[in-house]
This record gives C-alpha cells, sequence and structure tokens, in this order.
C-alpha cells in the first residue's frame, strides 16, 4: 500500500488530495497489466468503468477517422491518468481508441470512486473539466467528438457535400475560339461540342470573355444581329475561376456571390475544364444552396418575405450535421445579398435609371459576411460627384431610392437598423467626395465616442452598382490609413476593451437579469474578437473584411503565431456556433423573436468548461491590445 501511495503523490491532481483521502484511494486501486501489445478502447463505444493511471509502460491514443486513419496520436507514459474526461464529459465512452503498449501496469480505479473524488474535491473535479475545454479549442480534436447525429429532416442532399473537393468532380472540357470567330462559327462549335457556353481566347493569351445560349438570344437573334459580326461584339465578363483542390460548397458559394453561371477550373496556373451552376444545383435538389436559386428566382417582395422566414430552418440543420459556424454565416449572408440585390434591382426598375454612377455597400456584420439570424440592415450609398447645378436632383433620387430600399427589405424581415447606420438615413447617402471627408475626419480627428460609432464603417463591402467608385473609395483609405496612426488606433484599441468576458475572479459566469432569467449577451462577448482584429488588421492594412480572413492574412504577415491565430479563429467560430444555434432554436421551436442572451444554466457541462477557457483566450488578448496599442490603460 506504500508504493500505492507514493505512486498517488506524483500523479496529477491525486498529488493535490489530503495524504489520508489519498491512503484510502490507494486501497481501492486495482493493478492491471497487458503482456502483449492490447487494443483496450475504441473511441466514443467502450464504456469505461474507471480510471486507468499508468504505473509502467504506456498508451497509444488516437482518433480514427472515416478512413480509419489515426488523427492526433498522443503517448500516455508512467505518471499519466486516462478515462477521467471520457467518464465525466463523454457519457463515459471512450473520447480516443486506446492501445496499451506490450509491458504496460496500470493502477485502476472505479469510476463510482473517481465521481466520489470529484464530488468532494472541485479542483479535482476542475482538473479533468479544464483540461476537456482546452483541448476543445483545437479545431481537429472538437471535430472527432462533436455530435454527428443527422437530424431525420434536412436540406442537404449528400455529405460529401462539405468535404468533397471540386477535382473529384466531372468537369466538362472547354470549348473555345478567338475574338474574331464569327458569331454563327461560334453557335456550331457550341453545337458540336453539346456545350451551353464558349469561353473566348485572345490569340495565344488568355480568355477575355465567353458566349452563352442566352447570350446568343438575347445579344443576337432577339436584336436581329448579324450571325457573321465577330463573337467579340456579344461577349459576356466577368471570368470568374477557382482552384481545383477548393471545396464543392466554396464552388457554388462563389457562383451566388458573383452571379455567374459558369466557373472556370484551375490546376497549375492552367484552365482544366469548367462547372456549370445549373448542373451542380440539380445534383443537390435539397441543399441550401438550392434554397439560395430559389430566392434568387423569387417574383415578390411576398415571395422574398416566406423565404426569408425558412432560413433559420436552413441554419438549424446544418449545424445539426455539424457544418462549420462560418459556413453558415456565409448560407445567411448569401440569401440576404440575394434578397437585397432582388429589392435594388426592382426599385431601379420602379424608378428609372439612377442618374449617376453609385454603390450600394453593406456594413457591419453584413460587411464582414458574418450575419446571424439576428441581423438588421447595415448599408449605405455612395454616388459618383456630379456639377454644382445637378447635385441637388441627383441627391434627392438617391434619398427616395434608399428609403424605399430600406422599407422594403424591412417589411421582408431584414430589419432597419436601430443604431441608425442605413442609407435611409441622409447622413449615410452621399457622394463620393463627402464620404472621402468622413473618413478622413474619422482617422484624422479621433476621439473615443467616434471610434466606437464609426468602426463600423471600416467594414465595407461592395454589393451593388459601379465597382469603380468602391476602388476609389477603398484606395482613399489605403492612403489614409497609410499616414501616422497613433491616435486613431489608440481609440479603436480602446473600442475593442470596453466589452470584458463575462466571467469572474472565480471562474463563474457574470450575469445580468433579463426576465426571469440570469444571463449573459453572446453578441457583446464575440465584440471583442471583432473589434481586436480589426484594429491589426487597420494597423498592417489587411483590407478583407472578414473576421476569418483577416485572422488568417495577419498570420501569414506574421501578426499572430499559429497558436494565436488559431486559439482566436475557434474561439470565435465557437461563440458564433453557440449564437447561431440558439437562435434559431428561439425561432423555431419557441416561436419567439431571436436574441443574443444565453442563460448558462441552458449549457452542458462540456460547453460550460469550453466557455470559460474561450473567456480566457479573450482576456489574454485584450492584455496583448492593451500594450500593442495604449499607453495608459
Amino acid at each position: 500500500m506504500d508504493n500505492r501511495l507514493a505512486f498517488l503523490q506524483t500523479v496529477p491532481p491525486f498529488d493535490a488530495l489530503p495524504t489520508e483521502v489519498l491512503a484510502g484511494v490507494a486501497d481501492l486501486l486495482q493493478e492491471v497489466e497487458y503482456a502483449k501489445e492490447t487494443l483496450i478502447y475504441k473511441q466514443d463505444v467502450t464504456k469505461l468503468r474507471g480510471v486507468d493511471l499508468l504505473v509502467a509502460g504506456g498508451y497509444e491514443t488516437f482518433f480514427y477517422d472515416s478512413e480509419q486513419h489515426k488523427r492526433l496520436p498522443e503517448e500516455y507514459g508512467p505518471g499519466a491518468c486516462y478515462g477521467g474526461m471520457s467518464i465525466l464529459l463523454n457519457k463515459k465512452r471512450s473520447i480516443r481508441t486506446v492501445v496499451a503498449r506490450k509491458g504496460t501496469r496500470v493502477y485502476f480505479l472505479h469510476r463510482r470512486d473517481f465521481r466520489a473524488l470529484c464530488l468532494a474535491y472541485k479542483d479535482f473535479f476542475q482538473f479533468f473539466t479544464t483540461r476537456y475545454g482546452e483541448r476543445m479549442l483545437n479545431e481537429e480534436y472538437a471535430h472527432f467528438i462533436r455530435p454527428t447525429a443527422a437530424p431525420e429532416e434536412n436540406f442537404i442532399a449528400a455529405d460529401q457535400l462539405y468535404s468533397r473537393k471540386i477535382e473529384t468532380l466531372e468537369t466538362r472540357d472547354l470549348v473555345e475560339c478567338t475574338g474574331a470567330t464569327p458569331i454563327f462559327e461560334a453557335a456550331q462549335r457550341m453545337a458540336r461540342g453539346k456545350v451551353s457556353c464558349l469561353f473566348v481566347r485572345d490569340p495565344g493569351g488568355p480568355i477575355v470573355g465567353y458566349v452563352t445560349d442566352i447570350v446568343l438570344r438575347d445579344a443576337v437573334v432577339a436584336k436581329c444581329l448579324d450571325a457573321r459580326r465577330p463573337v467579340a461584339d456579344i461577349l459576356a465578363t466577368p471570368i470568374v475561376s477557382i482552384a481545383s483542390d477548393a471545396f464543392v460548397h466554396e464552388a457554388i458559394l462563389l457562383m451566388f456571390q458573383t452571379k455567374t453561371r459558369y466557373l472556370l477550373i484551375e490546376k497549375d496556373g492552367e484552365f482544366v475544364g469548367f462547372l456549370s451552376r445549373n448542373k451542380l444545383l440539380s445534383d443537390l435538389a435539397q441543399s441550401p444552396f438550392m434554397f439560395i436559386q430559389a430566392v434568387k428566382l423569387a417574383q415578390s417582395p411576398r415571395e422574398l418575405r416566406l423565404r426569408w422566414r425558412k432560413v433559420p430552418e436552413i441554419v438549424n440543420q446544418l449545424l445539426s450535421r455539424g457544418v462549420k459556424a462560418e459556413l453558415v454565416n456565409q448560407v445567411i449572408t448569401t440569401v440576404a445579398d440575394t434578397i437585397a440585390l432582388k429589392v435594388i434591382e426592382g426599385v431601379l426598375a420602379e424608378m428609372g435609371p439612377a442618374p449617376a454612377k453609385f454603390v450600394f455597400m453593406v456594413l457591419g456584420s453584413e460587411g464582414r459576411q458574418e450575419q446571424t439570424l439576428l441581423t438588421d440592415q447595415d448599408n449605405a450609398i455612395v454616388y459618383e460627384d456630379k456639377a454644382n447645378e445637378q447635385r441637388e436632383v441627383v441627391r434627392e433620387y438617391f434619398l427616395r431610392f434608399a428609403s424605399t430600399v430600406s422599407d422594403r427589405l424591412d417589411e421582408i424581415g431584414l430589419s432597419l437598423c436601430t443604431g441608425g447606420f442605413i442609407a435611409q438615413n441622409p447622413r449615410w447617402t452621399h457622394s463620393l467626395s463627402h464620404w472621402k471627408r468622413n473618413y478622413h475626419e474619422w482617422i484624422d480627428n479621433s476621439n473615443p465616442e467616434a471610434a466606437m460609432q464609426f468602426s463600423t464603417f471600416f467594414d465595407c463591402r461592395f454589393l451593388y452598382g459601379e465597382p469603380e467608385i468602391m476602388d476609389e473609395l477603398r484606395a482613399f483609405i489605403r492612403t489614409e490609413l497609410a499616414r501616422p496612426l497613433d491616435r486613431f488606433l489608440h481609440y479603436m484599441a480602446t473600442n475593442a476593451l470596453q466589452y470584458e468576458p463575462p466571467l469572474t475572479f472565480f471562474r463563474n459566469f457574470r450575469t445580468f437579469a433579463q426576465g426571469d432569467q440570469k444571463v449573459f449577451d453572446l453578441k457583446k462577448t464575440m465584440t471583442p474578437i471583432v473589434d481586436l482584429v480589426r484594429v491589426y488588421a487597420l494597423r498592417h492594412q489587411v483590407f478583407q473584411t472578414n473576421t476569418g480572413a483577416r485572422l488568417a492574412q495577419l498570420r501569414a504577415r506574421g501578426v499572430f503565431t499559429e497558436k494565436e491565430y488559431q486559439e482566436l479563429l475557434q474561439a470565435y467560430y465557437y461563440l458564433m456556433g453557440m449564437r447561431l444555434k440558439k437562435q434559431a432554436r428561439q425561432l423555431i421551436d419557441d416561436l419567439m423573436p431571436a436574441t443574443n442572451y444565453l442563460d448558462p444554466k441552458e449549457l452542458t457541462q462540456v460547453e460550460q468548461v469550453t466557455l470559460k477557457e474561450i473567456f480566457k483566450v479573450i482576456a489574454d488578448f485584450q492584455v496583448k491590445i492593451k500594450v500593442s496599442f495604449t499607453k495608459a490603460l
């Protein structure tokens, strides 16, 4: 017994227990030996009778993926304890597959005695839950223990949709001609090749455009155009391409975001074929992408409103299938973008052509492509500068246009922004020169209030209009950000520090009353990450707006280490997934408006532990931003 007691005093977390308790535990230990290499536990299958304390030899632990490859292998040697997290946090089933090496000797403690120690000693219990929370920040680890049970009803035709790459699909061969080819001959080539799209290439140069059946109908037949004219006269653009090793869902989202029906496939710098949107969507009849297509085909505000009401169901199904929160964000954003584009085009058709070139841009979470189910409109209009005598006419048109678009979106279900950051507000519908002055003043005359109020305008994204106006505005902002920015970044950083993770000194959740519940705000919990990453992006002139994309660029430039990148990324999207899931259930099950409030009592032990680790990650990065950007905070 003395040997067992001495051993226990070297094994965390047993080493922190009182000696008299350890003496009692030592009497409960059973010795087990493995004379040869033995598979003893299978991941998520074997129910553990207790925990194993390794005395000699070792355990090889790992996950099996769907192709029975070993993932995340880890060795447990003498002094290690296996099974605690599995018993407490995985319904007694072994989290990992475990193989005992030849000659391994362990002390076994029955789970009833292990649980008694957990109930009696909080620190002992938290040793295992904290380790679990830390591990859940690793995306690959979390993937293998994430529930995968599929709901009875779903919008996904095939599980492979989110893991399958384009290179595994059957793509069409390119049919090409030069711009000098007569239109009738181009049509003949399309007929012989049995394709609906022909690509046009400069002689010995790049592909510059394409011709489709629809182009031939609208630009040639409908206009009685001479079919002997060169095909260059009717080219459609732009050319949109994607790498062959991209995922299928990325290709489909790109098609919707660029409004293209054909996607060139690129491999090793060469175009090796193309995909058509119709072909892909026909294979995904129940997918969310087919739903997006249905939104695109809607003919009235009433149809669009009905489609928008279906979005919570799609979100719930995607999350239930284990689809990543960042992809769910993109689906919501693409649906919202599609609805906004339909409304804008409809209002323009009613009001007549705009009297000036313009851009309709989206801001905030919409600009970052991080929309949730509790989303409102954040948008603005930038129009080209006109001569003095035209200014009032132009401005009057765009204010009416903005008001009509905003009201129509509100009727569909995309609510008006309560903070007033909306094109309907005359402050945010202005000429390009006026917008340049706005950005100059926000950067040059920085103060805490301006940093908090106008940070959303640094998450702006083009949605509709003339891209060159947006390009000119971005170029101006880039030039402004190249100046000394100490004061500006100081206040932006201060803004990122105003929300603290809702965790007390004793690692309990800090809550406030909401009705009869004690809750915290998930949106405000995530805000420091968004603000933190934005500040670093502005300092280093990273002009992506999406938080994940900004993080990736900052890591590539060496601003964040790989560890920092992974911790922030996983923290952000874990919170995002929890927020989306909560909102979907409120709308579907509770038939109540979505909120950002979460009652910690609704969380499982695993979720509570993981959240506490995430809050620690956020707090650590807030310390880093104090050091990097502020002097006396």
